[in-house]
């Protein structure tokens, strides 16, 4: 038989694909993808190497794939925020952080939040195009904001807008976090309490003229 023969039933190439995808994007998340070889990929999917390769070529290009899985998943989650979906899940004219509403999208223990912290702060073409994609929502979200009277865009509002941004993805450091904190922000109780104190310095700060 062929040494790129499932070690299990798996019902077609397609759904071979997507578990392959998804254990990768996980172990990705946990170690990085340069701590994890295809070996333990192939292990945790209950597959034979083999059949990585025969899907995807090789760990580069396995990556390539993981990577784009998951701008797609952001991106469908990105449609629901913005979507005509997103009553009750986001308000452009309220400020708040996004990745709040991400997080309320995933379910419990998701390895996305993970994985798309290590693509941030990767130096690689993904991860840009996932903080110019966020960018380009955090934009529009404080021009709402200072339409409806409820923040000032300030001297430069791109600015501005991306350093909202980056305080939005601070819970993205939720191992750090939750070691100061004794709470996980990306948890119900914990994404209450880091909201809680971010809208008040934003109802503090967000409305001030900027200094001379």
């Amino acid at each position: 038989m062929s040494s790129v023969l499932c070690m299990r039933s798996v019902p077609d190439d397609r759904t071979a694909r997507a578990v392959i995808w998804d254990e990768a994007l996980r172990l990705f998340a946990d170690r990085g993808p340069d701590g994890v070889s295809v070996r333990q990929i192939a292990a945790a999917d209950a597959v034979s190497p083999g059949l990585v390769v025969h899907h995807f070529g090789s760990k580069e290009g396995l990556r390539q794939a993981v990577d784009e899985h998951g701008l797609g998943l952001f991106d469908r989650m990105l449609g629901v925020v913005t979507g005509e979906d997103a009553a009750g899940l986001y308000d452009p004219a309220a400020p708040g952080p996004v990745a709040e509403v991400i997080v309320k999208l995933l379910p419990a223990g998701s390895p996305v939040p993970g994985y798309l912290r290590r693509l941030l702060l990767a130096d690689g073409d993904t991860g840009r195009e996932l903080f110019r994609r966020l960018f380009r929502l955090s934009a529009p979200t404080l021009d709402a904001q200072a339409a409806a009277g409820m923040a000032a865009p300030g001297s430069d509002p791109a600015v501005r807008a991306a350093f909202l941004l980056a305080s939005d993805l601070a819970v993205l450091l939720r191992d750090h976090l939750t070691e100061v904190l004794g709470t996980d922000p990306l948890s119900a109780p914990g994404m209450t309490r880091w909201a809680s104190e971010v809208l008040t310095i934003y109802a503090a700060e967000m409305l001030a003229a900027p200094p001379p």
